[in-house]
């Protein structure tokens, strides 16, 4: 993308040259700038059907897009205020130390290193999707269960973590295999299909990805054990409290609203009720009708109304495109509801 500094406001300027997301000693924020020019710069993969993928209409579509949207309805009123911009895995955080994108939604594992001023700088919202290995095999093998893959092959990855998860989760488990290794992911996946193993792992979204573009996907399930942890989430470039705040209470709000029964359906009955009934407190408080917690995130107080009337709830978003019914169907299991068996919960809005 070529940009002519001189043309820009001078914010973004200096957003740009310091390659940090705070300016000066007022406070200032990326998120002053993102409401400045009525548009979000949100980074994606735009490779990874379910989660960002590139459509033959130009459009993206998938978990992470939703995820950018959300933001944008947030944080400029508008669903569609966004420009997305597709990036590689070696460009993504330099992309957020320039400043060429707002923030990063593309399938970036959580971990230490990155959260960490010694290591990238970045700010991590709350978890988006609980990924991690899983494994892949045809639904007429019978294979139901890891127990299930006892004496059997496994195409997987050489010299890779992939491969050591593996050892690591059928040693503890006391499951003899044996591996079939390949040099990268797509001779895996051939591996696979040519029958030279029962079963092909890599992370479940990948495994998801790759089975959307076989020829009789619905010939292939991924099985419900995970074998590492791989929590992905979207991230901003570290030391900005204002933008990393607001980042934080969109994903726990659509969260929270799975958890209220708020849907994009029903948003307006739910609003409607709000206003009308000065003893729903709570929900008052989450649609914006009473109290000022948008404002306390630099946000309207009716943010959260946007967002949802945009996307829907967690569990809206995550059926659209994963759920069973969608192209790329992957099991919920830890992205349920905490009371439904999951790790997904929100902290009060109050």
């Amino acid at each position: 993308m070529r940009i002519h500094l001189l043309a820009l406001p001078l914010v973004s300027l200096l957003f740009i040259l310091n390659g940090c997301a705070t300016l000066g000693e007022g406070g200032a924020s990326r998120l002053d700038l993102i409401k400045r020019r009525t548009e979000l710069r949100c980074g994606v993969s735009g490779k990874i059907p379910g989660f960002s993928f590139l459509q033959r209409d130009g459009s993206f579509a998938g978990l992470d897009v939703d995820i950018c949207r959300a933001f944008a309805a947030a944080f400029t009123g508008s669903p569609d205020q966004v420009q997305y911009r597709s990036l590689t895995a070696p460009e993504r955080f330099t992309a957020l130390r320039t400043g060429e994108i707002d923030l990063l939604s593309r399938n970036t594992t959580f971990n230490l290193s990155r959260d960490a001023a010694g290591g990238n700088g970045v700010s991590f919202a709350p978890v988006v999707f609980h990924d991690g290995q899983g494994l892949l095999v045809k639904s007429s093998s019978g294979i139901s269960n890891l127990n299930n893959l006892k004496g059997k092959t496994i195409c997987v990855g050489s010299g890779t973590t992939t491969e050591q998860n593996l050892n690591d989760a059928f040693q503890a488990k006391g499951i003899d295999y044996k591996p079939i290794k390949y040099q990268d992911l797509n001779q895996v996946i051939a591996g696979y299909l040519q029958g030279r193993c029962s079963a092909m792992t890599s992370d479940r979204s990948q495994l998801a990805a790759a089975r959307s573009g076989f020829k009789d996907p619905e010939q292939h399930v991924i099985l419900p054990e995970v074998l590492s942890k791989e929590p992905l989430a979207p991230l901003a470039a570290g030391g900005d409290q204002r933008l990393a705040d607001a980042m934080r209470w969109v994903i726990y709000a659509l969260i929270a609203a799975e958890e209220l029964g708020i849907t994009q359906a029903n948003i307006e009955n739910k609003l409607e009720e709000a206003q009308r009934r000065p003893e729903l407190t709570q929900l008052r408080r989450f649609l914006g009708v009473e109290g000022d917690l948008g404002q306390k995130l630099g946000l309207n107080n009716d943010f959260i109304v946007k967002m949802i009337q945009a996307v829907g709830n967690y569990g809206e978003i995550y059926d659209r495109h994963l759920g069973s019914k969608s192209a790329v169907p992957i099991p919920r299991g830890l992205n349920h509801l905490h009371r439904n068996g999951g790790v997904l919960t929100s902290p009060p809005f109050q």
